[in-house]
C-alpha cells in the first residue's frame, strides 16, 4: 500500500478547517492547513450561513495546501441547502437551521401527513430544523435545484450537481428503504421532484476543479471526491472500534449519540422514542439520536465574553454533581442567546437549585450531556437490539476529560475518548479507499486504532445516583 495525500475540507457549526492527510502502510497523519471561524450572519430578521466566506475560507485553503494531493473531499452539518436558479446561480444565501422560520412549521406537516408515512418513509428523528420542514417554509418558486451544503461547494469547485447519500438521508425526503429520493412525499408536501440532484455514493468521483478555480488555487486536475459529507457519517467511519458491539457519541456542537446498524429500525417504538435512521459509509445505518451537546456550553462561553474554559472545566471538578441539572433536549436551548439565564430558569422550573457561579453552570452542563448520553445508548441497544461493550466518544468533546469520565460513570461502560479530528480523519479515509490505498471499514478503522491518541475511561461502578438523577428528568423508560 503505497501511500498518498490528500486533501480535506471539514466544516462544523462553528468553525471549519482544510487538512491535509497521509495515508499509508501504517500511517495515517492529519496537518492543518487553514481554520476559519464560521460565523452565521442576521439579515433583517433572517439567521443566514455566510456561504460565500466559507467558500473563500475553502479556496484560501487549497491555495495553501502542499502540492499534488490525490483529491479533495468535503463535509458539514447536515439539514441546510442552497437554492440554484436554472442558470446554476445561487439565489440567496443558505437560511442557518436554527432560524425562526420553521417555528410550527414541522407540526403542521407532520398533522398534514401523519407521523407514520413520515417515520416509515425517511425513518428520520423529529427535528424542526430538518430539510423537509425548511422547504415547506421556503419560496421555491425560481429554484432548479437544491444543493446541500458540501455538494454545493462541490458545484463551485467542479461544476457537477449532484446529492451525497449520507447528507441525503438527513433531509427527510429520502426512502430509507431503497435509498431514493420519495416521491410519495414530494407529491403530498407540493414540492418539485426535479429540485433534488442525482445520488452519489462516498468514494465516487465528483469531477475535477474547473479551470478557473484550478488557476486561482495553483491544483491544476485535483479531482474532487465524494465522502461521508454529513460530519457525523465521516466522524463515525473513524470511529476506532475493534468490536461489532460498539456504541458512539460524536460530540461537538451537538452529540449524535448511536449505534451503527446494517439495516433501519422504523417500528412504533423507535418512532415514539424520536430515533433517527441516517445513512452511513458503506450502506450502513447511523441509528442514533441527536442530543444538544457542546452549543449549551459554546453559547454560555459567548454570553460570558472572556471565560477561560479549562479554568472552568477545573473548578467545575470540585463542584458536587448531579445537584443540578437540564434536559439538553428541551427547545428552549435551541436558539442562540443568553444560555445561563436559561439553565437557571430550567433548573428553577423543576425545583433544582439553580446555578449560581460559572463554575456550578458548567458542572450543570456536564452532568446533564453524561446524563442524556446514557439515556440515549440504553435506550439506542434497547430498541435496536444491539448490545454495547464500549462507547467511542469522538470529536472536540473528546478532549473534555470531565465529560469523558463522567459519561463513562453516567452509562457504566468504558469509554474510549478519540480522535479529535475524527471527521477530517473519515474524510480522508474515504478518498483513500477511493484511490484504493486502503481497503475497507474494518481496515480503515483498525488503521485509526493503531495510529492516534486515545484516552480510555473506565465507569466508577456505582450507577445509582445517575439512574435516580435520570428518573427525575423523565429522561429514562
Amino acid at each position: 500500500m503505497s501511500a498518498a495525500t490528500f486533501a480535506a475540507v471539514d466544516l462544523g457549526a462553528s468553525s471549519g478547517r482544510v487538512m491535509s492527510g497521509r495515508v499509508g502502510q501504517g500511517m495515517l497523519e492529519l496537518d492543518e492547513i487553514r481554520r476559519f471561524a464560521n460565523r452565521p450572519v442576521r439579515v433583517n430578521g433572517t439567521l443566514h450561513w455566510d456561504i460565500l466566506g466559507l467558500y473563500g475560507n475553502v479556496l484560501d485553503g487549497l491555495r495553501a495546501a502542499p502540492p499534488g494531493p490525490a483529491s479533495v473531499g468535503i463535509d458539514s452539518w447536515a439539514v441546510d441547502y442552497g437554492l440554484l436558479d436554472a442558470g446554476g446561480r445561487l439565489l440567496g444565501n443558505p437560511v442557518h437551521y436554527r432560524d425562526a422560520r420553521t417555528d410550527g412549521v414541522m407540526d403542521r406537516v407532520r398533522a398534514e401527513l401523519g407521523d407514520d408515512l413520515l417515520y416509515r418513509t425517511s425513518g428520520l428523528q423529529f427535528l424542526p430544523f430538518n430539510t423537509i420542514y425548511q422547504l415547506a417554509a421556503d419560496d421555491l418558486s425560481r429554484a432548479s435545484t437544491l444543493l446541500l451544503i458540501p455538494d454545493l461547494l462541490a458545484y463551485w469547485l467542479t461544476g457537477e450537481i449532484g446529492a451525497e447519500r449520507t447528507n441525503a438521508s438527513t433531509t427527510g425526503l429520502l426512502d430509507v428503504r431503497d435509498g431514493t429520493w420519495s416521491r410519495e412525499l414530494l407529491a403530498r408536501l407540493n414540492l418539485p421532484a426535479g429540485i433534488l440532484p442525482p445520488l452519489r455514493n462516498p468514494g465516487e468521483i465528483v469531477g475535477t476543479l474547473r479551470g478557473d478555480v484550478a488557476d486561482e488555487t495553483g491544483h491544476p486536475g485535483l479531482r474532487v471526491a465524494a465522502v461521508g459529507s454529513h460530519d457525523t457519517a465521516s466522524a463515525v467511519a473513524a470511529v476506532p472500534a475493534t468490536t461489532g458491539r460498539f456504541a458512539y457519541i460524536s460530540c461537538g456542537t451537538w452529540s449524535l449519540v448511536g449505534v451503527e446498524l446494517d439495516a433501519p429500525v422504523v417500528t412504533g417504538a423507535s418512532r415514539e422514542a424520536n430515533f433517527t435512521n441516517e445513512g452511513g459509509v458503506d450502506g450502513t445505518v447511523r441509528y442514533l439520536r441527536n442530543v444538544m451537546g457542546l452549543w449549551l456550553l459554546q453559547e454560555s462561553l459567548r454570553t460570558w465574553g472572556d471565560a477561560d474554559l479549562p479554568a472552568l472545566l477545573a473548578e467545575a471538578e470540585h463542584v458536587p454533581g448531579l445537584r443540578r441539572l437540564i434536559d439538553p433536549d428541551d427547545p428552549e436551548f435551541l436558539a442562540p442567546g443568553d444560555m445561563p439565564a436559561r439553565i437557571a430558569a430550567h433548573c428553577r422550573r423543576r425545583g433544582l437549585p439553580a446555578p449560581v457561579t460559572r463554575a456550578e453552570t458548567v458542572r450543570c452542563i456536564v452532568d446533564s450531556l453524561a446524563l442524556a448520553h446514557r439515556a440515549t445508548l440504553r435506550e439506542a441497544s434497547r430498541l435496536s437490539g444491539r448490545e454495547i461493550e464500549v462507547v467511542h466518544l469522538v470529536g472536540g468533546g473528546s478532549r473534555n476529560d470531565l465529560l469523558c469520565r463522567l459519561t463513562a460513570d453516567a452509562a457504566g461502560l468504558p469509554v474510549v475518548a478519540g480522535p479529535v479530528e475524527a471527521t477530517a480523519l473519515g474524510n480522508v479515509l474515504a478518498q483513500a479507499r477511493a484511490h484504493g490505498v486502503v481497503g475497507d471499514l474494518a481496515e480503515a478503522r483498525a488503521l485509526v486504532a493503531a495510529t492516534q491518541a486515545l484516552r480510555h475511561y473506565t465507569p466508577s461502578g456505582d450507577e445509582s445516583a445517575w439512574a435516580a438523577a435520570a428518573a427525575h428528568l423523565g429522561l429514562e423508560r
